[in-house]
């Protein structure tokens, strides 16, 4: 039993994530012995920070609350706090549901978080973290919130507008960050193409990544998030020519219909879709770029899904991941759309197109089979040593296996290797 520990139980996206480690940082700092993630902890003050994005995360948050309020009844906790995006959204509805909770807490209130455990906030401390990823590398957040007005997306109604933060107090961010042993930074927002516009009334993305790329000790700079309306294309020069830019862009297109595209209120269509990608991969030879798809869309009919399906064959995209539509109320597509397309059909959808994307994905790791990479080592087992390569983000994209035969690699170090065989996703290599 221990009364000054605190485990934090982290829900949701990397976003969450950062936000989970700019709070356990300032729990530190004021004494506290705090944890992320913890099992069997002994912690008896447990905070929870939620997802509120769409139907299946939030069901887990509510379950990862209902079985802290259960503990806490039982007498195994004293406090349970509960904050994030289901808190911000939902708040005045989960008081009334899950008295047992003692305190619900919006997205962005770290200091009424610190002060309720009788602690102040520390100003000084806000731009830095405890790192929960393996040390070698962060996820590093640039903005919050969002600008755009997609149908189907409730992230504007829980965070609220596009916000930068000052390029200063990322870099130092950045810097106290690498100064603590990370070398590879995952850029992330809810939308990088829109840094800077609001701060200083230009697109400052491309700036921003070659200020980071100047941080001593730091190796790789990956990119997740782009919006392909008004696209920053100044960062496509820092790509190609800065060593320290991963050629790895994450763009979420969602679709290729043009009917479909005007249903979710993207800004964009087909042609000018089909130009940016070609514009890109023109501008950065050998770039790997990551997108996402959603299938299920009220008004998406088979001539749509075929559309797609052509599309996402021409293309080829290195990586790709298919989400089936999820009905999030009070969203433009909750209010103005019938959600009349059947769960199975959504799902059928999405593995149609799944199937496609997994002989794309054989096809561009057959191409890589004899070729030498740099790679970041993540963690090993008795078989193999598990990296990535400039092309691969963490969890969410392949992994490079290593033979674990007595050569001893170490975690968080680059290395040299040739690619020998492949699946439909993972590599397989040898140390050079």
């Amino acid at each position: 039993m221990n009364q000054t520990k605190i485990n934090i139980i982290s829900l949701g996206c990397s976003k969450n994530l950062v936000d989970t480690e700019l709070l356990m940082k300032q729990l530190d700092a004021n004494q506290f012995q705090v944890s992320c993630d913890e099992e069997d902890s002994d912690a008896r003050t447990i905070i929870i920070n939620t997802c509120g994005f769409i139907g299946d995360a939030k069901e887990e948050s509510i379950d990862m609350i209902l079985q802290y309020a259960d503990a806490k009844k039982a007498g195994d906790i004293d406090k349970l706090f509960v904050m994030g995006c289901l808190s911000e959204r939902y708040r005045d509805d989960l008081v009334k549901e899950i008295p047992e909770v003692d305190h619900f807490f919006g997205k962005f209130e770290w200091p009424a978080i610190v002060k309720e455990l009788n602690k102040d906030y520390k100003p000084d401390f806000k731009n830095f973290r405890m790192v929960t990823t393996p040390k070698h590398f962060a996820y590093l957040k640039i903005s919050e919130g969002c600008n755009r007005s997609c149908s189907y997306c409730a992230i504007p109604i829980i965070t609220g507008k596009h916000v930068s933060r000052p390029m200063e107090d990322i870099l130092e961010e950045a810097r106290g960050l690498v100064k603590g042993g990370v070398k590879e930074l995952l850029v992330i927002a809810q939308d990088l193409s829109y840094y800077g516009y609001d701060l200083y009334q230009e697109l400052k993305l491309a700036e921003l990544v070659e200020k980071l790329s100047e941080i001593e000790g730091l190796v790789w700079i990956k990119l997740h998030y782009a919006y392909p309306t008004q696209f920053p294309y100044g960062i496509l020069k820092v790509m190609r020519e800065n060593p320290k830019v991963c050629r790895y862009l994450d763009i979420a297109l969602q679709h290729s219909s043009d009917n479909i595209l005007s249903l979710m209120r993207r800004g964009i269509d087909r042609h000018k879709t089909v130009e940016l990608i070609n514009r890109i991969r023109e501008e950065v030879p050998g770039i790997t770029l990551r997108t996402t798809m959603l299938v299920g869309h009220p008004g998406e009919t088979e001539e749509d899904i075929e559309d797609l399906k052509a599309f996402v064959s021409e293309m080829k995209f290195e990586r790709l991941g298919v989400f089936p539509y999820s009905n999030e109320e009070d969203t433009f597509a909750a209010n103005n759309y019938e959600d009349n397309i059947p769960q199975e059909v959504k799902e059928d959808r999405k593995d149609a197109i799944m199937a496609l994307q997994q002989e794309i994905s054989r096809q561009v790791n057959e191409k890589k089979v004899g070729e030498e990479l740099k790679v970041i080592i993540d963690r090993k087992d008795e078989d193999f040593y598990y990296g990535r390569t400039e092309f691969d983000s963490y969890e969410v994209d392949p992994e490079v296996l290593i033979p674990n035969n007595g050569t001893a690699l170490k975690i968080g170090q680059f290395y040299q290797v040739k690619i020998n065989d492949c699946e439909d996703y993972d590599l397989f290599a040898e140390l050079i």
